[in-house]
Formats: structure tokens, C-alpha cells, sequence
């Protein structure tokens, strides 16, 4: 009979490392508060308040019963062992294995979780592309970016909201900004901030040469309510006529708006609401959320400098390239992961180099010492 305790001691050893990445003895104090609020008649009153408060419980729910699930299926595979061996029962061999494996491959999955150690890292994500170097071949580059990270969150189950849209010259766009909203969009999503390098033959070109163009990402967390100070004088507003969904009403009023923070350039928008009223508040809250992440990022980079590190590869260089010609790859240059399917990253098959990014940064802040 085959001794299963060093496999079943393994799995004991990865779900004490869930209780602790999961949070789960926090999880299940926060579920209790969250039950009384959830029963509260007036919950509804604000229902931007109730969607936050539901989402939260459900997030919670699921970590915390996900745990209790494979705590319960360890159990069940250590009493089915001992009592196999107990018996000599050899028959029970492959029920067993099968069990620990199945455990295993369940581990494998939500370890991804223990990735995100950052702040932000569970919430939503706003995003801008701008193309860069390549004229019409850049901007039809940062279109298909645009598309790409749309169906990624569509594969995800993530909401996708333009904020704001600026049509290229002669065909795709010089810029987009939209808001990927879903439980650790910011997360994944900081694993494509930086410039994006595209090699193909140019559909532009009537001569058909090979043309290189850049498009640049840069993601930020959306925050609930940042503790930002601003100086009125130090921002710019812009109204525009929305072009994205809404309907007729949306497009014949000027009610997006645009906030540019003249000391940093960062620019946030909005134009999904109706109201500009609406449309002002979330734009505002938008750029606060920048500015604030903005001041973070300074702060780590400031405390690496001290520290005789380098920062991590971030806005402004290049991450990651995808060739269309004369060979098909997409390659990330920091984690090396790559692959041939072109097509299936450009539909939004990104996962794998997400991971892939957030294994080589804990491996950086590991060997680092952190």
C-alpha cells in the first residue's frame, strides 16, 4: 500500500498558505459585520453603497467558503488514506491520487491570488493608450490594443467603459481611456502598463513594407474616494459630446467632460452619465485616483533609490513585442513568456502573460529581500 502522507502533508502545507492569502480569519469577521448591513432596510437607500456592499459579501463568501471547500477535501482524502492503509486496501490507490490531484489542481488555480500584494491590486482598473511612434500604423496599433483588452475583459466577465475617445488621422485613434471594472482588474491589468511593440507588414504601405509601431499603456487603480487636495487653478476642464453608448440624448448634449491636471498632464475622463454634473464627479474622482497613485509610485521609487535597487520596468519602456512578420510571436521582455499564437493574444488571451509578469515581479522583490 502506498504511503500518501508526504502528498496529503504537502496539501496541509499550501491551504495554511491560503488561510493566509485569502485572508480568511479576517473574511469571516468582516462577513459577520457585512450580514448585519446586508439585513438593514435602508441598505437600498443608496444603491451605489448596496452594490459595493453585496459585491463585497460575495467576494468574501466565495474566499472563505472556497477555503472551507478544500479544507473539507483534504479531510475527506487523509481519512480515505488511513483508512486504506489501515485495511491494506490497495484498491483505494487510484481514488486517492485522484483526490490529491484534483486538490492540487484547485491550489494551482487560486494561487494566483497570492500575487496581489498591492493596495489597489483587488479593485478596478482605468486605463489609457496612447499610439506613439509609427503615424497611421501606431494608431490603428493602439485600436487594436483597444479591442484586445475589451475582449479580455469580456472573457473574464469584467464590465468595459469607455471614458473617453480620440479617432486617428486617417484610421484607428491617437488615445482611448476606459475603466476595466472586476475583481482584480488593477492587478492584472498593471502587467501591461508600458510600450507595446507591434512588427508587421504595414496595411497603409502600398509599397508593403515592414513597419514598426509603438503604443503606450498606462493603468491606474480607481479608487473610492482618494485623499487628494487639489488646487482649482491647477486644472483645466473640457466638454465634449460623449461617443460612446448612451444613446441620441448622450451625443447631442455636451455632457462629457475632460480634467487636465496641469502640473502632472494627467488627464481623466468621463462620459457615461447622462448629467454632466455626474459626468464631472466621476471624472474628478478619476483624476484624484491618478494623482494619488501618481504620489505612491514616486514614494516606491524613491524608497528603492535608497535602498540600491532598481525599479521595475514601467511606464515608458517597452514590455512587450508582438510580430507579425517575418515570424509570428508575441514575447514579454521581462518575464520571457511568449508564445506563436498571435491571434489568440490580440483576442484577448493575455492571462498567461499576466501571471507570467506577476511570477517574475515577486521573483525581483523576493531576490531582493523583501
Amino acid at each position: 500500500m502506498r504511503d500518501f502522507s508526504s502528498d496529503l502533508k504537502e496539501l496541509r502545507r499550501r491551504l495554511d498558505e491560503a488561510r493566509s492569502y485569502l485572508n480568511v480569519d479576517t473574511g469571516r469577521a468582516r462577513l459577520s459585520e457585512l450580514e448585519v448591513v446586508i439585513s438593514a432596510p435602508d441598505l437600498w437607500d443608496d444603491q451605489d453603497r448596496a452594490k459595493k456592499v453585496n459585491a463585497e459579501y460575495a467576494n468574501l463568501k466565495g474566499d472563505v467558503g472556497e477555503f472551507d471547500d478544500l479544507e473539507s477535501a483534504i479531510e475527506d482524502a487523509e481519512v480515505l488514506a488511513e483508512l486504506a492503509r489501515e485495511e491494506g486496501d490497495e484498491s483505494q490507490e487510484p481514488e486517492i491520487e485522484a483526490g490529491i490531484a484534483g486538490i492540487a489542481k484547485k491550489f494551482d488555480g487560486l494561487e494566483l491570488r497570492s500575487l496581489f500584494t498591492g493596495d489597489h491590486d483587488a479593485g478596478d482598473a482605468i486605463v489609457q493608450i496612447n499610439a506613439k511612434d509609427g503615424g497611421v500604423d501606431a494608431q490603428d496599433w493602439a485600436e487594436i490594443l483597444l479591442r484586445m483588452y475589451q475582449r479580455w475583459a469580456e472573457r473574464r466577465g469584467f464590465e468595459f467603459e469607455v471614458n473617453d475617445l480620440s479617432e486617428g488621422t486617417e484610421a484607428g485613434i491617437l488615445s482611448a481611456d476606459f475603466t476595466i471594472r472586476g475583481r482584480y482588474a488593477y492587478g492584472l491589468m498593471t502587467a501591461e502598463r508600458g510600450t507595446h511593440r507591434l512588427v508587421r507588414i504595414s496595411p497603409f504601405d502600398n509599397q508593403g513594407r515592414r513597419q514598426t509601431s509603438f503604443a503606450a499603456v498606462q493603468v491606474w487603480p480607481d479608487m473610492d474616494d482618494p485623499d487628494v487636495e487639489l488646487n482649482e487653478a491647477d486644472i483645466r476642464m473640457e466638454v465634449f459630446r460623449a461617443s460612446g453608448a448612451g444613446g441620441q440624448h448622450v451625443n447631442k448634449t455636451s455632457s462629457a467632460v475632460r480634467f487636465i491636471h496641469l502640473p502632472t498632464g494627467l488627464v481623466a475622463s468621463s462620459q457615461e452619465e447622462r448629467s454632466q454634473l455626474q459626468n464631472r464627479a466621476k471624472a474628478m474622482t478619476r483624476l484624484k485616483s491618478m494623482i494619488a497613485a501618481k504620489a505612491e509610485e514616486e514614494r516606491a521609487a524613491e524608497l528603492e533609490k535608497i535602498a540600491g535597487r532598481q525599479a521595475q520596468v514601467g511606464w515608458g519602456s517597452q514590455i512587450r513585442s508582438y510580430v507579425l512578420q517575418p515570424y509570428q510571436m508575441v514575447k514579454d521582455l521581462r518575464s520571457g513568456v511568449e508564445t506563436g499564437n498571435v491571434a489568440a493574444v490580440l483576442d484577448g488571451d493575455l492571462d498567461t502573460f499576466m501571471e507570467g509578469f506577476l511570477q517574475w515581479k515577486r521573483s525581483g522583490a523576493a531576490a531582493a529581500g523583501e
